[in-house]
Protein backbone atom coordinates (compact mmCIF):
# COMPACT_ATOMS: atom_id res chain seq x y z
CA UNK A 1 0.00 0.00 0.00
CA UNK A 2 1.07 3.40 -0.84
CA UNK A 3 0.20 7.19 -0.35
CA UNK A 4 1.06 10.44 -1.26
CA UNK A 5 0.98 13.28 1.12
CA UNK A 6 2.47 16.65 2.14
CA UNK A 7 3.89 15.59 5.73
CA UNK A 8 4.61 12.47 7.55
CA UNK A 9 5.10 12.29 11.38
CA UNK A 10 6.68 9.91 12.79
CA UNK A 11 5.46 9.15 16.26
CA UNK A 12 2.41 9.80 18.14
CA UNK A 13 3.40 11.43 21.16
CA UNK A 14 2.35 14.65 22.16
CA UNK A 15 5.53 15.87 20.41
CA UNK A 16 4.22 14.55 17.51
CA UNK A 17 0.20 15.54 18.15
CA UNK A 18 1.42 19.05 18.51
CA UNK A 19 3.35 18.87 14.56
CA UNK A 20 0.54 17.41 13.26
CA UNK A 21 -1.83 19.83 14.24
CA UNK A 22 0.50 22.61 13.37
CA UNK A 23 0.96 20.97 10.05
CA UNK A 24 -2.44 20.13 9.61
CA UNK A 25 -3.65 24.48 10.32
CA UNK A 26 -1.66 25.14 7.10
CA UNK A 27 -3.52 23.02 5.32
CA UNK A 28 -1.02 20.03 4.69
CA UNK A 29 -2.39 16.79 4.18
CA UNK A 30 -0.15 14.82 6.97
CA UNK A 31 -0.21 11.30 8.30
CA UNK A 32 1.42 10.00 11.62
CA UNK A 33 2.82 6.90 11.98
CA UNK A 34 2.90 5.47 15.55
CA UNK A 35 4.07 2.01 16.80
CA UNK A 36 2.30 1.22 19.53
CA UNK A 37 -1.83 1.12 19.23
CA UNK A 38 -2.24 4.00 21.63
CA UNK A 39 -1.12 7.80 21.48
CA UNK A 40 0.64 10.17 23.87
CA UNK A 41 3.59 8.32 24.70
CA UNK A 42 3.87 8.98 28.69
CA UNK A 43 0.56 11.09 28.76
CA UNK A 44 -1.71 8.68 29.48
CA UNK A 45 -4.96 8.42 32.00
CA UNK A 46 -7.09 5.88 33.30
CA UNK A 47 -9.90 5.16 36.01
CA UNK A 48 -10.34 2.68 39.04
CA UNK A 49 -12.41 0.14 38.30
CA UNK A 50 -14.65 1.02 41.55
CA UNK A 51 -14.74 4.58 39.93
CA UNK A 52 -14.95 4.24 36.21
CA UNK A 53 -15.83 7.93 35.92
CA UNK A 54 -12.81 9.48 37.60
CA UNK A 55 -9.70 10.30 35.45
CA UNK A 56 -6.23 10.09 37.04
CA UNK A 57 -3.38 10.23 34.88
CA UNK A 58 -1.34 7.73 34.72
CA UNK A 59 1.88 9.81 33.40
CA UNK A 60 2.64 13.40 33.59
CA UNK A 61 0.18 15.02 35.50
CA UNK A 62 1.24 18.55 34.94
CA UNK A 63 3.15 20.96 32.78
CA UNK A 64 5.86 23.76 33.76
CA UNK A 65 4.47 27.25 34.29
CA UNK A 66 7.14 28.77 32.47
CA UNK A 67 6.28 29.76 28.63
CA UNK A 68 2.56 29.77 27.54
CA UNK A 69 3.07 27.25 24.73
CA UNK A 70 1.04 24.58 27.02
CA UNK A 71 -1.32 27.37 28.23
CA UNK A 72 -2.65 28.39 24.69
CA UNK A 73 -2.71 25.00 23.37
CA UNK A 74 -4.76 24.03 26.18
CA UNK A 75 -7.40 27.10 25.62
CA UNK A 76 -7.35 26.47 21.77
CA UNK A 77 -8.38 23.08 22.32
CA UNK A 78 -11.01 23.82 24.83
CA UNK A 79 -9.58 22.41 28.05
CA UNK A 80 -9.49 24.33 31.34
CA UNK A 81 -5.92 25.30 32.88
CA UNK A 82 -6.00 25.02 36.56
CA UNK A 83 -3.59 25.57 39.26
CA UNK A 84 -2.43 23.17 42.16
CA UNK A 85 -3.96 23.71 45.76
CA UNK A 86 -1.13 26.20 47.56
CA UNK A 87 0.08 23.52 49.64
CA UNK A 88 4.08 23.05 50.09
CA UNK A 89 5.64 20.19 48.89
CA UNK A 90 7.85 18.07 51.20
CA UNK A 91 11.15 16.60 51.03
CA UNK A 92 12.00 12.96 52.79
CA UNK A 93 15.78 12.54 53.82
CA UNK A 94 17.91 10.00 56.74
CA UNK A 95 14.49 9.62 58.34
CA UNK A 96 13.13 12.64 58.56
CA UNK A 97 10.35 14.59 56.42
CA UNK A 98 10.45 18.32 56.07
CA UNK A 99 8.49 20.98 53.90
CA UNK A 100 10.61 21.87 50.96
CA UNK A 101 11.86 25.52 50.64
CA UNK A 102 9.35 27.35 48.87
CA UNK A 103 12.16 29.50 47.09
CA UNK A 104 13.99 27.34 44.95
CA UNK A 105 14.87 25.67 41.93
CA UNK A 106 14.69 22.52 41.93
CA UNK A 107 15.49 21.85 45.55
CA UNK A 108 18.37 25.11 45.12
CA UNK A 109 17.40 27.77 48.02
CA UNK A 110 17.66 31.51 47.18
CA UNK A 111 18.31 32.18 50.77
CA UNK A 112 20.56 29.54 52.70
CA UNK A 113 19.99 30.70 55.98
CA UNK A 114 15.77 30.88 55.50
CA UNK A 115 13.86 28.74 58.41
CA UNK A 116 12.57 25.97 56.03
CA UNK A 117 16.30 25.53 54.49
CA UNK A 118 17.64 25.15 58.34
CA UNK A 119 14.37 22.72 59.06
CA UNK A 120 15.75 20.72 55.93
CA UNK A 121 19.33 20.58 56.34
CA UNK A 122 20.04 21.61 60.17
CA UNK A 123 23.15 24.39 60.67
CA UNK A 124 26.01 22.58 59.72
CA UNK A 125 23.95 22.49 56.19
CA UNK A 126 22.92 25.76 56.21
CA UNK A 127 26.51 27.78 57.56
CA UNK A 128 28.61 25.48 54.96
CA UNK A 129 25.82 26.62 51.64
CA UNK A 130 26.34 30.09 53.18
CA UNK A 131 29.35 30.36 52.16
CA UNK A 132 27.71 30.26 48.65
CA UNK A 133 27.55 33.86 48.84
CA UNK A 134 31.37 34.53 49.82
CA UNK A 135 32.98 32.04 47.64
CA UNK A 136 35.16 33.13 44.80
CA UNK A 137 32.73 33.07 41.15
CA UNK A 138 35.11 30.75 39.52
CA UNK A 139 34.23 28.05 41.75
CA UNK A 140 31.89 25.28 40.33
CA UNK A 141 32.07 27.73 37.18
CA UNK A 142 32.65 24.67 34.79
CA UNK A 143 30.66 22.69 36.17
CA UNK A 144 28.41 21.12 33.53
CA UNK A 145 26.20 18.51 35.27
CA UNK A 146 24.24 19.92 38.48
CA UNK A 147 25.24 17.92 40.88
CA UNK A 148 28.95 18.97 40.48
CA UNK A 149 27.61 22.63 40.37
CA UNK A 150 25.77 22.33 43.45
CA UNK A 151 28.50 20.58 45.70
CA UNK A 152 30.75 23.56 44.73
CA UNK A 153 28.64 25.68 46.13
CA UNK A 154 26.36 24.50 48.66
CA UNK A 155 28.12 21.15 50.50
CA UNK A 156 27.41 18.22 50.34
CA UNK A 157 24.52 18.35 53.14
CA UNK A 158 22.31 21.05 50.89
CA UNK A 159 23.02 18.48 47.63
CA UNK A 160 22.08 15.38 49.32
CA UNK A 161 18.71 16.34 51.41
CA UNK A 162 17.40 19.29 49.34
CA UNK A 163 18.91 19.06 45.61
CA UNK A 164 18.62 15.28 45.26
CA UNK A 165 15.71 14.35 46.10
CA UNK A 166 13.82 17.02 43.85
CA UNK A 167 15.89 16.29 41.05
CA UNK A 168 16.66 13.12 40.92
CA UNK A 169 12.87 12.42 41.84
CA UNK A 170 12.10 14.74 38.70
CA UNK A 171 14.53 13.35 36.04
CA UNK A 172 15.09 9.99 37.26
CA UNK A 173 18.69 10.46 37.20
CA UNK A 174 21.78 10.91 39.61
CA UNK A 175 22.64 14.56 39.82
CA UNK A 176 26.04 13.88 38.00
CA UNK A 177 24.04 12.87 34.84
CA UNK A 178 22.16 15.62 35.11
CA UNK A 179 22.97 18.53 32.66
CA UNK A 180 22.51 22.78 34.33
CA UNK A 181 21.63 23.55 30.73
CA UNK A 182 18.80 21.19 30.35
CA UNK A 183 17.17 20.55 33.75
CA UNK A 184 17.39 24.25 35.06
CA UNK A 185 17.23 26.41 32.23
CA UNK A 186 19.31 30.20 32.70
CA UNK A 187 20.34 29.23 35.83
CA UNK A 188 24.22 28.39 34.44
CA UNK A 189 23.87 32.26 32.71
CA UNK A 190 22.47 34.15 36.06
CA UNK A 191 25.27 32.26 37.88
CA UNK A 192 27.71 34.08 35.50
CA UNK A 193 25.75 37.86 36.26
CA UNK A 194 25.63 37.20 40.11
CA UNK A 195 28.90 34.59 40.94
CA UNK A 196 26.85 33.55 43.71
CA UNK A 197 24.49 30.33 43.13
CA UNK A 198 21.72 31.06 45.62
CA UNK A 199 22.14 34.57 44.14
CA UNK A 200 21.10 33.74 40.85
CA UNK A 201 18.33 30.98 42.45
CA UNK A 202 16.78 34.13 43.54
CA UNK A 203 17.16 36.09 40.26
CA UNK A 204 15.42 33.54 38.48
CA UNK A 205 12.58 33.07 40.99
CA UNK A 206 12.02 36.97 41.01
CA UNK A 207 11.78 36.85 37.53
CA UNK A 208 9.17 33.89 37.32
CA UNK A 209 5.94 34.56 36.80
CA UNK A 210 3.40 34.70 39.89
CA UNK A 211 1.73 31.17 41.09
CA UNK A 212 2.80 28.22 41.06
CA UNK A 213 5.92 26.40 39.03
CA UNK A 214 3.11 24.00 37.56
CA UNK A 215 0.21 23.99 36.04
CA UNK A 216 -2.66 21.22 34.86
CA UNK A 217 -5.76 20.36 33.37
CA UNK A 218 -9.26 20.01 34.64
CA UNK A 219 -9.78 16.44 33.84
CA UNK A 220 -6.23 15.44 34.14
CA UNK A 221 -3.35 15.81 31.50
CA UNK A 222 -4.21 12.55 29.48
CA UNK A 223 -7.17 15.31 28.00
CA UNK A 224 -4.70 17.08 26.17
CA UNK A 225 -4.25 13.94 24.22
CA UNK A 226 -7.75 13.32 23.63
CA UNK A 227 -8.45 16.71 22.44
CA UNK A 228 -5.59 16.53 20.17
CA UNK A 229 -6.73 13.28 18.61
CA UNK A 230 -10.46 14.51 18.91
CA UNK A 231 -9.41 17.87 16.98
CA UNK A 232 -6.91 16.41 14.00
CA UNK A 233 -10.04 13.96 13.53
CA UNK A 234 -12.82 16.97 12.91
CA UNK A 235 -10.90 17.78 9.71
CA UNK A 236 -10.06 14.37 8.74
CA UNK A 237 -10.66 10.53 9.15
CA UNK A 238 -8.31 8.79 11.90
CA UNK A 239 -8.03 5.08 11.79
CA UNK A 240 -6.88 2.87 14.58
CA UNK A 241 -6.16 -0.34 13.63
CA UNK A 242 -8.84 -0.18 10.54
CA UNK A 243 -7.65 -0.48 6.52
CA UNK A 244 -6.80 2.68 4.69
CA UNK A 245 -7.70 2.20 1.43
CA UNK A 246 -7.94 5.45 -0.44
CA UNK A 247 -5.93 8.75 0.05
CA UNK A 248 -7.14 10.40 -3.46
CA UNK A 249 -10.27 11.51 -1.44
CA UNK A 250 -10.88 14.53 0.93
CA UNK A 251 -8.17 12.79 3.34
CA UNK A 252 -6.19 16.04 5.24
CA UNK A 253 -4.49 13.53 7.92
CA UNK A 254 -4.78 9.71 9.11
CA UNK A 255 -3.21 8.55 12.36
CA UNK A 256 -1.78 4.82 12.00
CA UNK A 257 -1.41 3.00 14.46
CA UNK A 258 0.54 -0.10 14.97
CA UNK A 259 2.95 1.06 12.25
CA UNK A 260 6.82 0.56 12.98
CA UNK A 261 8.76 2.82 10.04
CA UNK A 262 11.48 0.50 8.96
CA UNK A 263 13.03 2.37 6.27
CA UNK A 264 13.35 5.93 5.38
CA UNK A 265 14.64 7.73 1.84
CA UNK A 266 15.02 10.36 -0.19
CA UNK A 267 12.64 10.51 -3.48
CA UNK A 268 13.85 11.34 -7.24
CA UNK A 269 11.99 14.42 -6.10
CA UNK A 270 13.62 15.15 -3.31
CA UNK A 271 11.12 14.20 -0.69
CA UNK A 272 10.59 11.16 1.26
CA UNK A 273 9.45 7.77 0.95
CA UNK A 274 8.81 6.36 4.46
CA UNK A 275 8.07 2.32 4.75
CA UNK A 276 6.32 0.72 7.92
CA UNK A 277 5.77 -1.96 8.75
CA UNK A 278 2.65 -3.58 10.38
CA UNK A 279 2.71 -4.46 14.09
CA UNK A 280 -0.98 -4.77 14.64
CA UNK A 281 -3.40 -7.29 13.40
CA UNK A 282 -5.93 -4.64 12.28
CA UNK A 283 -4.46 -2.54 10.14
CA UNK A 284 -4.77 -2.79 6.25
CA UNK A 285 -3.05 -6.00 4.76
CA UNK A 286 -2.56 -7.23 8.38
CA UNK A 287 0.19 -7.69 11.13
CA UNK A 288 3.56 -7.49 8.90
CA UNK A 289 2.41 -5.92 5.71
CA UNK A 290 4.28 -2.91 4.63
CA UNK A 291 3.16 0.64 3.40
CA UNK A 292 5.09 3.60 2.26
CA UNK A 293 4.33 7.34 2.20
CA UNK A 294 5.66 9.68 0.14
CA UNK A 295 5.82 13.31 1.31
CA UNK A 296 8.29 17.00 0.81
CA UNK A 297 8.25 17.04 4.63
CA UNK A 298 9.26 14.22 7.50
CA UNK A 299 9.04 14.71 10.99
CA UNK A 300 10.85 12.47 13.42
CA UNK A 301 9.80 12.97 17.12
CA UNK A 302 11.30 9.46 18.02
CA UNK A 303 14.79 8.29 19.07
CA UNK A 304 13.88 4.94 17.74
CA UNK A 305 14.38 5.97 14.58
CA UNK A 306 17.06 8.03 14.26
CA UNK A 307 19.59 6.02 13.43
CA UNK A 308 17.82 5.77 9.97
CA UNK A 309 18.90 9.44 9.24
CA UNK A 310 22.15 8.96 9.30
CA UNK A 311 22.44 8.86 5.54
CA UNK A 312 21.75 12.87 6.10
CA UNK A 313 23.05 14.08 9.06
CA UNK A 314 26.54 14.07 11.08
CA UNK A 315 25.23 12.88 14.15
CA UNK A 316 22.67 10.73 15.23
CA UNK A 317 22.43 10.72 19.30
CA UNK A 318 22.64 6.76 21.18
CA UNK A 319 20.55 7.86 23.67
CA UNK A 320 21.15 5.89 26.92
CA UNK A 321 17.90 4.07 28.10
CA UNK A 322 16.03 6.21 30.98
CA UNK A 323 15.10 4.69 34.14
CA UNK A 324 12.50 2.25 34.34
CA UNK A 325 9.81 3.61 35.97
CA UNK A 326 6.42 2.06 37.58
CA UNK A 327 3.51 4.00 39.07
CA UNK A 328 1.42 3.03 41.85
CA UNK A 329 -1.73 4.73 42.04
CA UNK A 330 -3.77 4.36 45.12
CA UNK A 331 -7.40 4.98 46.27
CA UNK A 332 -7.08 4.99 50.18
CA UNK A 333 -10.19 5.80 53.06
CA UNK A 334 -7.93 7.92 55.05
CA UNK A 335 -10.03 10.73 56.43
CA UNK A 336 -6.60 12.21 58.41
CA UNK A 337 -5.45 12.61 54.97
CA UNK A 338 -8.16 15.56 54.35
CA UNK A 339 -5.99 18.32 56.32
CA UNK A 340 -3.34 17.68 53.72
CA UNK A 341 -1.12 16.96 56.59
CA UNK A 342 2.52 16.70 54.06
CA UNK A 343 1.38 19.08 51.46
CA UNK A 344 1.17 17.92 47.84
CA UNK A 345 3.53 14.96 48.05
CA UNK A 346 6.86 13.87 48.44
CA UNK A 347 10.38 13.98 47.15
CA UNK A 348 12.77 11.12 48.33
CA UNK A 349 16.27 11.28 48.81
CA UNK A 350 18.68 8.52 47.50
CA UNK A 351 19.42 6.03 49.54
CA UNK A 352 16.65 5.73 52.05
CA UNK A 353 16.78 3.07 53.99
CA UNK A 354 12.80 2.40 55.26
CA UNK A 355 11.29 3.82 51.65
CA UNK A 356 11.72 2.46 48.45
CA UNK A 357 9.54 4.99 46.55
CA UNK A 358 11.50 7.94 44.77
CA UNK A 359 8.25 10.25 44.99
CA UNK A 360 5.07 10.08 46.11
CA UNK A 361 2.17 12.89 44.63
CA UNK A 362 -1.19 13.49 47.11
CA UNK A 363 -2.94 13.77 43.83
CA UNK A 364 -6.62 14.66 45.55
CA UNK A 365 -4.72 17.29 48.07
CA UNK A 366 -2.96 18.80 44.77
CA UNK A 367 -5.46 18.78 42.50
CA UNK A 368 -9.35 19.91 43.87
CA UNK A 369 -10.76 19.16 40.45
CA UNK A 370 -10.04 15.34 41.39
CA UNK A 371 -10.66 15.71 45.32
CA UNK A 372 -14.16 17.38 44.41
CA UNK A 373 -14.98 14.43 41.90
CA UNK A 374 -13.51 11.67 43.91
CA UNK A 375 -15.34 13.07 46.91
CA UNK A 376 -18.75 13.06 44.91
CA UNK A 377 -18.19 9.41 43.74
CA UNK A 378 -16.97 7.56 46.59
CA UNK A 379 -17.61 9.71 49.28
CA UNK A 380 -15.89 11.73 52.27
CA UNK A 381 -12.42 10.64 53.23
CA UNK A 382 -11.45 8.82 49.94
CA UNK A 383 -8.26 10.05 48.64
CA UNK A 384 -5.83 9.55 45.33
CA UNK A 385 -2.52 8.86 45.88
CA UNK A 386 0.48 8.17 43.63
CA UNK A 387 4.18 6.83 44.17
CA UNK A 388 6.84 6.27 41.93
CA UNK A 389 9.59 3.86 41.45
CA UNK A 390 12.89 4.01 39.35
CA UNK A 391 16.28 5.45 39.10
CA UNK A 392 18.78 5.45 36.64
CA UNK A 393 21.25 2.71 37.02
CA UNK A 394 18.58 0.69 39.66
CA UNK A 395 16.58 -2.01 38.22
CA UNK A 396 13.21 -1.15 38.91
CA UNK A 397 11.69 -4.28 40.73
CA UNK A 398 7.28 -3.49 40.44
CA UNK A 399 5.71 -2.35 43.37
CA UNK A 400 2.74 -4.07 45.17
CA UNK A 401 -0.03 -2.63 46.10
CA UNK A 402 0.56 -3.17 49.50
CA UNK A 403 3.99 -1.99 49.13
CA UNK A 404 2.95 1.14 48.03
CA UNK A 405 1.08 1.52 50.81
CA UNK A 406 3.59 0.70 53.14
CA UNK A 407 5.38 3.54 51.54
CA UNK A 408 2.54 6.20 51.33
CA UNK A 409 2.21 5.08 54.92
CA UNK A 410 6.00 6.31 55.78
CA UNK A 411 6.00 9.01 53.56
CA UNK A 412 2.73 10.35 54.71
CA UNK A 413 3.29 9.55 58.44
CA UNK A 414 -0.57 7.89 58.33
CA UNK A 415 -1.31 4.12 58.28
CA UNK A 416 -3.04 2.73 55.31
CA UNK A 417 -1.80 -0.91 55.34
CA UNK A 418 -5.61 -2.30 54.88
CA UNK A 419 -7.09 0.85 53.94
CA UNK A 420 -6.70 0.44 49.83
CA UNK A 421 -9.84 0.59 47.84
CA UNK A 422 -8.40 0.15 44.86
CA UNK A 423 -5.13 0.27 43.06
CA UNK A 424 -3.17 0.96 39.44
CA UNK A 425 0.19 -0.06 38.36
CA UNK A 426 1.41 1.07 35.47
CA UNK A 427 4.60 0.62 33.73
CA UNK A 428 6.75 3.20 31.80
CA UNK A 429 10.32 1.62 30.62
CA UNK A 430 12.95 4.49 29.88
CA UNK A 431 10.27 7.11 28.51
CA UNK A 432 13.14 9.70 27.77
CA UNK A 433 16.62 9.77 27.80
CA UNK A 434 18.33 11.24 30.66
CA UNK A 435 19.45 15.01 29.83
CA UNK A 436 23.44 14.12 30.13
CA UNK A 437 26.01 16.74 29.11
CA UNK A 438 27.29 14.90 26.64
CA UNK A 439 23.45 13.82 25.27
CA UNK A 440 22.36 17.46 24.97
CA UNK A 441 25.48 18.15 22.55
CA UNK A 442 24.89 15.48 20.65
CA UNK A 443 21.45 17.08 20.19
CA UNK A 444 22.39 19.98 20.07
CA UNK A 445 24.80 18.91 17.05
CA UNK A 446 22.17 17.02 15.64
CA UNK A 447 19.48 19.84 15.22
CA UNK A 448 22.47 21.82 13.16
CA UNK A 449 22.79 19.12 11.04
CA UNK A 450 19.23 18.11 10.23
CA UNK A 451 18.72 22.57 9.87
CA UNK A 452 20.84 21.88 7.02
CA UNK A 453 18.46 19.10 5.26
CA UNK A 454 15.33 20.38 3.03
CA UNK A 455 12.32 19.17 4.20
CA UNK A 456 13.24 17.27 7.78
CA UNK A 457 12.60 18.35 11.27
CA UNK A 458 13.11 16.62 14.64
CA UNK A 459 11.52 17.18 18.06
CA UNK A 460 10.02 15.45 20.98
CA UNK A 461 10.80 14.87 23.81
CA UNK A 462 14.19 13.15 22.92
CA UNK A 463 15.43 16.89 21.56
CA UNK A 464 13.35 19.51 23.25
CA UNK A 465 13.91 17.60 26.71
CA UNK A 466 12.00 16.84 29.87
CA UNK A 467 8.74 18.38 30.31
CA UNK A 468 5.45 19.10 28.38
CA UNK A 469 6.18 23.32 28.10
CA UNK A 470 9.73 22.34 26.27
CA UNK A 471 7.91 19.64 24.15
CA UNK A 472 5.04 21.76 23.07
CA UNK A 473 6.80 24.19 22.06
CA UNK A 474 9.41 22.46 20.33
CA UNK A 475 7.15 21.11 18.26
CA UNK A 476 5.47 24.13 17.25
CA UNK A 477 8.91 25.40 16.25
CA UNK A 478 10.52 22.68 14.29
CA UNK A 479 7.47 22.26 11.95
CA UNK A 480 6.70 26.17 11.48
CA UNK A 481 8.68 26.70 8.14
CA UNK A 482 8.96 22.94 6.97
Amino acid sequence: MSQQVDAVVVGGGIGGLVAARTLIERGLRTVVLESSTRLGGPVRGGAFESLPRVPVDLGAESFAARGTAVTELAEELGLDVVEPAPLSAWGYAAGNAFPLPRAGVLGIPAVPWAPDVRRAIGWPGVLRASLDRVLPRFVGADADDLGTLVRARLGARATDRLVAPVATGVHSAPLDRLAVASVAPGLQDRFAVEGSLTRAVAALRAAAPAGSAVRGIDGGMHAVVEALAGQIAASAEIWTDTPITDATGPIHTALRLGQEVVGIERADDGGWVVRSRATAAGVAGGRGSLHTVTAPRLVVTTPAVGPLLSPWTDVVPTPEVGADVRLATLLVDAPELDAAPRGSGMLVAPGAADVRAKALTHSTAKWPWLAARVRSAAGAGMHVVRLSYGRLGEETVPPTADEAARDASVLLGVPLADRVQDHLLQRWDGALPPPTPAYRADVTALSAAVGQVPGLAVTGGWVAGTGLAAIVAHAQAAVNGL
